[in-house]
C-alpha cells in the first residue's frame, strides 16, 4: 500500500473535488444484513446508551495519558445492537410510508463555531480561508480524490460563527464548559454537522460524538483549530484531524478498535491492528491476521502526510449509519 506523493501538493492547492463522479455498488448504498457481527439478534431488546460516547485523535506520545472514552468491547456491542435496532425501526417507518429508496448520495450542511479567547490568532482567531480549505479537504477525502474509496458524502459550508468566550477556551473534553458551549451554540438537526474549533486540552487533536437515535445537544465534532490546513500543528496541519473526527460522527471506529482479536472496527477490508500507529511506520504489521496495518487509513493516528484513504467497507458502513440515524 504505497503513499501518495502528490497528496500534499493537491491539498495545498485547495481544489475541491465535489464534482467527481460517485460510483457506488449495491453493497455500498446502505443495505446491510439483519444483524452485523456485533449486533443483537433480531427481536432482542436494545437499551439506549446512557450517554453519548466520544472518540478522539491524539498527538504522538499522548495516547497513554489522554485517551478520552475509548470504546470497550461492551460499549461497541451496545452501539452495534443499537444500530441494528435503528435500522429495523427505519425499515418499518419506510414500509409504512410507502418509501422504498435509501439515500445514496448525501450533501451535509456544515456549521463551524470558532471558539476564541480573544481577537488574536494565538487566541483562536483563525482566518476564514483555513475553514474553507478544511471543507475542501473533507470533500477531497470523502470523494476518494486522495486515493481511497469514494463515499456517498460531500460537505457544504453554511455558516461560520465566531464566539469570544474565555470560559470556553481552551475546550476541555468532557467538561461542563464543553456541554454549556455546545448546548448554547449547536444548530440544525441530526443531518447538520456542527464543528467546534479552538485550542484543546490534554494534547488532543479532536474528538467527536457517534450518531444515536435521539439528537443530543452534544452532537458534533471538536477539532484543534491549528490542525486545519495552513495551521501551526506540525505534522497534523493538512486537515485530516477533521476528516478523522467526521468519520467518527458518521459511525466509524478507529482501525485499531479491539486490537487483534474479535471483530475489530467492524469493517472487513481494514486489516486488524493491535494498537494506534503514529508518524508513518511503513510496513508495520502488529497482528497475525492477513494484511499489514492500515496506517494510511484516515481512522488511524498517523501523520496527515501518511493518511489518505477510506475503504469501500468504511464507505458502506458510514452510509448504512446515515440511513439509520441521520437521514431525514
Amino acid at each position: 500500500m504505497g503513499l501518495r506523493p502528490d497528496l500534499l501538493t493537491r491539498r495545498a492547492a485547495g481544489v475541491a473535488s465535489t464534482t467527481l463522479a460517485l460510483l457506488l455498488s449495491t453493497a455500498a448504498v446502505g443495505v446491510v444484513p439483519a444483524a452485523s457481527a456485533f449486533s443483537a439478534a433480531p427481536g432482542e431488546a436494545c437499551v439506549e446508551p446512557a450517554d453519548v460516547h466520544a472518540d478522539a485523535r491524539i498527538k504522538a506520545g499522548g495516547a497513554a495519558r489522554h485517551e478520552p472514552n475509548e470504546l470497550t468491547l461492551a460499549e461497541t456491542r451496545e452501539r452495534e445492537a443499537d444500530l441494528a435496532a435503528a435500522l429495523r425501526e427505519r425499515a418499518r417507518f419506510r414500509a409504512g410510508a410507502g418509501a422504498t429508496t435509501l439515500a445514496a448520495t448525501v450533501t451535509i450542511p456544515v456549521v463551524v463555531h470558532v471558539i476564541q479567547e480573544n481577537s488574536t490568532r494565538a487566541g483562536g482567531n483563525i482566518p476564514d480561508s483555513m475553514i474553507t480549505s478544511q471543507i475542501n479537504v473533507l470533500n477531497q477525502s470523502y470523494s476518494g480524490a486522495t486515493g481511497g474509496a469514494a463515499t456517498a458524502f460531500s460537505f457544504q459550508l453554511q455558516k461560520i460563527n465566531r464566539v469570544t468566550n474565555p470560559a470556553w477556551y481552551p475546550i476541555v473534553q468532557g467538561s461542563s464548559a464543553e456541554r454549556s458551549m455546545k448546548s448554547s451554540l449547536r444548530e440544525g438537526g441530526k443531518n447538520t454537522l456542527n464543528v467546534y474549533l479552538g485550542e484543546l486540552s490534554n494534547d488532543l487533536l479532536g474528538w467527536a460524538t457517534f450518531p444515536q437515535r435521539k439528537l443530543s445537544s452534544m452532537d458534533g465534532v471538536v477539532v484543534l483549530s491549528e490542525s486545519l490546513p495552513g495551521g501551526t500543528a506540525a505534522n497534523y496541519n493538512q486537515g485530516d484531524t477533521g476528516t478523522h473526527e467526521v468519520g467518527h460522527w458518521l459511525n466509524l471506529y478507529h482501525t485499531f478498535q479491539g486490537g487483534c482479536s474479535g471483530q475489530g472496527d467492524g469493517v472487513s477490508d481494514t486489516p486488524a491492528e493491535a494498537s494506534p500507529a503514529f508518524q508513518c511506520p511503513t510496513g508495520r504489521d502488529t497482528c497475525t491476521a492477513p494484511g499489514a496495518d492500515p496506517i494510511t487509513n484516515f481512522m488511524d493516528y498517523t501523520y496527515d502526510s501518511c493518511m489518505y484513504q477510506f475503504t469501500a467497507g468504511q464507505a458502506s458502513r458510514m452510509l448504512t449509519a446515515w440511513n439509520a440515524y441521520r437521514a431525514a
